[in-house]
């Protein structure tokens, strides 16, 4: 099984992380900016060349007005449609 930075439903994770960051206004640098992180850091996340962890995935779902569930909830939703 190939590793999940490189599955399909890492790349749908990633999708759900970059347009709730759209849908917020947000760019990279605003939310790396609140992070404390470089926007290399987002950037490297929302191109799959970081992986995101939970703790990680929470803090910029709450950044974009989303609780971690809703961010998971849209995931799912990504993964059926």
């Amino acid at each position: 099984m190939a590793k999940t930075i490189h599955r399909k439903e890492y790349a749908a994770l990633i999708e759900t992380v970059r347009d709730a960051r759209l849908a917020a206004g947000l760019t990279q640098v605003q939310v790396s900016s609140k992070l404390g992180r470089s926007q290399s850091f987002i950037s490297d996340v929302e191109t799959g060349k970081r992986r995101v962890d939970v703790v990680e995935l929470r803090d910029i779902a709450r950044l974009t007005g989303l609780s971690l569930g809703k961010l998971i909830a849209d995931f799912e939703k990504r993964l059926k449609d």
